[in-house]
């Protein structure tokens, strides 16, 4: 059997800091970045976690 090469990564849960949320949401609202943007640069996983 072939392998590719790639390894798989683990996906974690993450408790972001207040500051973190409230600075990123600013950025967000203030039409700095979109929200796809804001998890690209932050490294978020979950779409919602930006949205809610």
């Amino acid at each position: 059997m072939k392998t590719t090469g790639k390894t798989a990564q683990k996906r974690t849960q993450r408790d972001y800091p207040l500051g973190f949320k409230l600075s990123l949401i600013s950025q967000v609202e203030k039409g700095e970045m979109t929200y796809k943007q804001a998890q690209k640069a932050y490294g978020i996983q979950g779409r919602s976690t930006v949205l809610v």
